[in-house]
């Protein structure tokens, strides 16, 4: 399916007034992490191609790259695009120290910090979408979100988004100021959110952004049609290693099977799989290829039956993933042990 003709629908993000394109564009990756890190002027040529394919939802972050590398380089692809029809999406939070250590800061001396950061970083004036990238146990989250209400009102963000926040911190967040946007992981392979973050999303009118829609890229045939890079991360992650790998490959050609009935590739299967649930969902793959980018979305062409949705569900049970969804030391960050000592 081809890319070229496909026009790219703007939702709405959220009730408070954001507007994005139907897919996004995940930026990190072009930093490392899965693959080689690209260059600025290839990474932006990149994010540049993206935007003029239609996709305006560009998704950063402070921790992404070394010495802010990602926000740097997302900064300059910025300017050479129209700035007011970006819409532009940064997180601060996870504080990396010496040794790749890392830990959880959400006080609001450290958001403020951040996002000053943040700003000179992405030489911008104003962030559309500042998220808490995890949540700090430590500290009430009615602390965090005030500071990022002061900076709402200074407007230096525009609209407040949470990531890998559970129930009851969105409930607080929300009360506080109207959070837009919940950043999850959310695919074919990671359904958690399913049962009792989505409903409450719905009910609060929060947007929710998908992340790692392809499962880290093992739903596009990562480490199984294609080798993991040299570089990638991805080798010390639970589900692309040993005997869990081996279950998952099981699951992914099951998968690829139902693709081809569908004359489509497997990432436009699970990329429409994930909009079929809603256009409250918006999901941000990120690559490094243009190739892939093109794929992606064609996949907003792909149309499927409830019935199809649910053969793609069962090919892939959620509960025969092999392997936790997050390395070790990104577990215990998770949104299921995201609550924060009350106010």
């Amino acid at each position: 399916m081809d890319s070229t003709q496909v026009r790219v629908p703007r939702v709405k993000l959220g009730t408070q007034g954001l507007e994005v394109s139907r897919v996004g564009f995940g930026c990190g990756g072009l930093s490392g992490i899965y693959n080689a890190p690209l260059s600025h002027e290839a990474g932006c040529s990149v994010i540049k191609e993206a935007f003029s394919k239609g996709i305006t939802f560009f998704d950063t972050s402070d921790a992404y790259g070394d010495e802010h590398d990602n926000e740097i380089m997302v900064g300059k692809a910025l300017k050479d695009l129209p700035r007011e029809r970006v819409q532009l999406a940064t997180k601060f939070g996870i504080a990396v120290s010496e040794g790749m250590q890392f830990s959880i800061k959400g006080t609001p001396e450290y958001v403020r910090e951040c996002c000053e950061a943040s700003l000179k970083h992405l030489d911008v004036n104003y962030i559309d979408l500042y998220y808490q990238h995890r949540i700090d146990t430590s500290v009430p989250i009615e602390d965090t979100i005030g500071e990022l209400k002061r900076l709402v009102n200074e407007g230096k963000i525009r609209y407040i988004g949470l990531s890998e926040a559970n129930a009851d911190t969105i409930r607080r967040a929300h009360a506080v100021h109207p959070i837009t946007a919940l950043q999850m992981e959310y695919s074919l392979w990671t359904r958690e959110i399913e049962e009792e973050i989505i409903p409450l999303c719905r009910e609060l009118g929060i947007g929710i952004v998908a992340y790692s829609p392809l499962g880290r890229g093992f739903l596009a045939g990562k480490a199984v049609d294609e080798n993991l890079p040299s570089q990638s991360l991805l080798a010390a992650h639970p589900r692309f290693s040993g005997e869990n790998l081996e279950k998952n490959k099981t699951l992914y050609r099951r998968f690829s099977d139902l693709a081809s009935k569908h004359g489509v590739t497997p990432s436009q299967l699970a990329l429409a799989w994930l909009l079929h649930h809603g256009n409250d969902i918006v999901p941000i793959p990120g690559t490094t290829k243009v190739k892939n980018l093109e794929n992606n979305i064609a996949s907003l062409e792909v149309k499927l039956t409830d019935e199809d949705v649910r053969e793609i569900s069962d090919a892939v049970p959620a509960c025969e993933v092999a392997g936790e969804r997050e390395v070790g030391v990104f577990t215990k960050f998770s949104w299921r042990f995201a609550t924060t000592p009350p106010k």
